[in-house]
C-alpha cells in the first residue's frame, strides 16, 4: 500500500518537472527568436543608412 503511495507521489513529481523543463525551454526559444528578429532588423537598417550616405556623398 505505501508503496504504491509513493510511486504514485513520485511520478507525479516527475511529470511536473518534465513539463517544466519543456516549458522553460519553449520560453527560451521565443526570446531568442525576438533577439535574432531585433538583430536582422537593426542590421537592415543600418545597412539602409549605409547606402543613403553613399548616395548622399
Amino acid at each position: 500500500m505505501l508503496a504504491k503511495m509513493w510511486k504514485k507521489i513520485l511520478m507525479l513529481i516527475l511529470i511536473i518537472a518534465c513539463l517544466f523543463n519543456v516549458i522553460t525551454k519553449l520560453v527560451k526559444n521565443l526570446s531568442l527568436d525576438d533577439k535574432l528578429l531585433s538583430s536582422a532588423q537593426y542590421i537592415t537598417e543600418q545597412q539602409r543608412l549605409e547606402e543613403q550616405n553613399d548616395v548622399m556623398k
